[in-house]
């Protein structure tokens, strides 16, 4: 059975409970799930926030969903295989950028991306690739990289997604 926890991750600016995360874990607590928003500030590796959210999701019940944005969405990937994912819903996933580590490989899971057309920090084409290759329901919304203007969709895809997890 799936656990019904849900981490997010925040991106490498942000914070674990900036306006996103706060918006999509009301939609989540609304569905009867645990919440979760690992704090990466002061971790400047990559290295070491993964470490993090291994050691969190470590302690957490089996198999939890794994949310993020950005960097926080190319941590979720990389934890989805030692954490065993049931899910992944991903924000503009910071993959295959100069600086970061190759695109992880990732558990076979249910697995939502959605990214903006008008991203100037992650390029959408690394979005559609992933979601190529994982075979993920992709949602595209004209929007930045920070995905404000399209929260409300946004929620309602978690919504859906976590609805079909335990359907």
């Amino acid at each position: 059975m799936i656990g019904k926890t849900i981490v997010f991750s925040h991106g490498k600016d942000s914070e674990p409970w900036g306006t996103k995360i706060l918006a999509l874990a009301e939609v989540a607590r609304a569905r009867g799930w645990r919440v979760e928003s690992v704090d990466y500030r002061g971790i400047d590796t990559v290295e070491g926030r993964l470490a993090k959210l291994l050691t969190c999701g470590r302690d957490l019940s089996a198999h939890p969903v794994l949310a993020g944005s950005s960097l926080g969405g190319f941590l979720a990937a990389a934890a989805s295989r030692p954490l065993q994912a049931s899910g992944l819903f991903l924000m503009a996933p910071a993959f295959d950028l100069p600086g970061l580590p190759p695109t992880p490989e990732v558990a076979r899971c249910p697995t939502v991306v959605v990214h903006g057309w008008r991203d100037d920090v992650v390029p959408v084409e690394k979005g559609l690739a992933f979601a190529r290759a994982q075979g993920a329901l992709t949602h595209l919304v004209d929007d930045d990289h920070r995905l404000h203007a399209s929260l409300p969709q946004i929620c309602g895809w978690l919504n859906d997604f976590l609805g079909s997890l335990h359907a």
